[in-house]
């Protein structure tokens, strides 16, 4: 009887997973649905002036909203999706930095038109916000903690239609 009711167990657990996220189940967001298209994003990293192309499009099944960012000297793909099991958003990031820093996962919650994505780099704790104003548009701010516990501004960008 036991062993009975440890298969029918083990078999039932690919089963719940399968209905929390992937085929059939697309990653519907109101907030991020926003986010696809085309934008203009400009701003500063650490004080310096910056301006990217950014196209948002869903990808893999409507699994991930996939952001491709392109300016002169930097490149960055990232891809936003939500786990249902946990309740929280992950961001993949990856750019022109390589695999070290493309290896941490980003997880988020969403307070009100804002998602606080966190990743615990090896070299430290890193935020993205992602803020939706109605009025102005969407804001990314990114902050980054310092070895002495201190969280300091790493740039500040705002999307507008092109």
């Amino acid at each position: 009887m036991r062993l009975t009711l440890l298969a029918l167990s083990i078999l039932t657990i690919p089963t719940l997973s399968a209905q929390q996220d992937g085929p059939g189940r697309p990653f519907q967001d109101s907030l991020v649905g926003q986010l696809a298209g085309e934008w203009s994003m400009t701003g500063d990293m650490r004080g310096q002036p910056q301006h990217y192309r950014l196209k948002a499009e869903w990808v893999l099944g409507h699994q991930f909203l996939r952001l491709e960012m392109k300016g002169d000297q930097y490149e960055a793909v990232s891809y936003i999706g939500y786990d249902n099991a946990s309740e929280r958003y992950v961001a993949h990031w990856i750019d022109i930095f390589g695999g070290r820093v493309s290896e941490t996962l980003g997880y988020g919650k969403r307070d009100g038109n804002s998602i606080h994505f966190v990743f615990e780099y090896p070299d430290g704790p890193f935020r993205s916000d992602y803020t939706l104003d109605p009025k102005t548009g969407w804001r990314i701010d990114m902050t980054q903690k310092s070895d002495s516990g201190v969280w300091r501004d790493f740039a500040h960008y705002r999307l507008v239609r092109p």
